[in-house]
């Protein structure tokens, strides 16, 4: 990413948490006017282009310095909804693939319907959450992919389950895999939140499919395998959803 010499030092979202604990305690307010609110701060803090003052020497300096911070947040808030827009579209996903799996009657079974139920309601509550923060960052939420699971859903209730495990540990690593480069710290401890959502999605099913806890076989993501969970950049889990989404 572009480096700015105003401030000499630019931190990540994650940095600044590890520094404030304040911070870690807080959650975007996505349907509501928190964001909104952390907006308008950050524009009185840059300035109006209204202001009068008295001129001194420094002021080209000011001047220069001011621009260099507008133009840092320009381009940190253009990552952050570029980020955003990924989460959002795979939660569209994500939602869509529920809604299907339920609608068939494939799941017999009360507490795997409930449990789909369930897993559902909260990806369309991730859609919701995160299309508010597009639009309250200024930008247009990502399109609604359209999705094709009749091959899995043609496979049965094991391919069903393999499937769902898999897309909810490619959801918690892709989460993981953007922490470091969210900017806004409000946006990443929701990221953040919802990870831990997703992480749980997937040892559910991972249990349900007798993965345990090794990541062995096609699942793939963060499936624990150790100390640490890891990471999927956003190229590599765009390759791994393909097969889900219509061309």
């Amino acid at each position: 990413m572009t480096q700015y010499e105003t401030p000499p030092v630019e931190r990540s979202a994650l940095d600044e948490l590890a520094a404030d604990a304040a911070s870690r305690k807080r959650f975007l307010k996505m349907a509501g006017t928190g964001m909104a609110g952390g907006l308008a701060v950050l524009f009185a803090a840059c300035g109006n282009d209204d202001d009068t003052g008295t001129t001194t020497g420094t002021t080209a300096q000011e001047s220069a310095t001011a621009e260099a911070t507008e133009t840092a947040t320009a381009a940190a808030n253009e990552g952050d909804l570029e980020i955003v827009n990924y989460a959002l579209t795979l939660e569209y996903l994500e939602a869509d693939f529920y809604m299907q799996v339920i609608n068939s009657g494939l799941v017999k079974d009360k507490k795997l319907v409930e449990l789909a139920k369930s897993i559902g309601e909260n990806e369309n509550e991730h859609v919701a959450a995160l299309t508010a923060t597009v639009e309250k960052l200024g930008g247009t939420p990502a399109t609604k992919p359209t999705t094709k699971f009749e091959e899995v859903l043609d496979g049965g209730l094991k391919k069903v389950l393999l499937t769902a495990a898999t897309v909810e540990n490619l959801g918690a690593a892709a989460y993981l895999g953007q922490a470091g480069n969210i900017k806004d710290k409000d946006i990443l401890a929701a990221a953040l939140s919802i990870h831990t959502v997703e992480a749980r999605h997937a040892a559910a099913l991972n249990s349900l499919i007798k993965a345990g806890f090794k990541g062995d076989g096609p699942l793939n993501g963060s499936v624990p395998d150790g100390a640490f969970a890891k990471p999927m950049t956003m190229d590599e889990v765009l390759e791994a959803v393909k097969p889900f989404i219509a061309a």
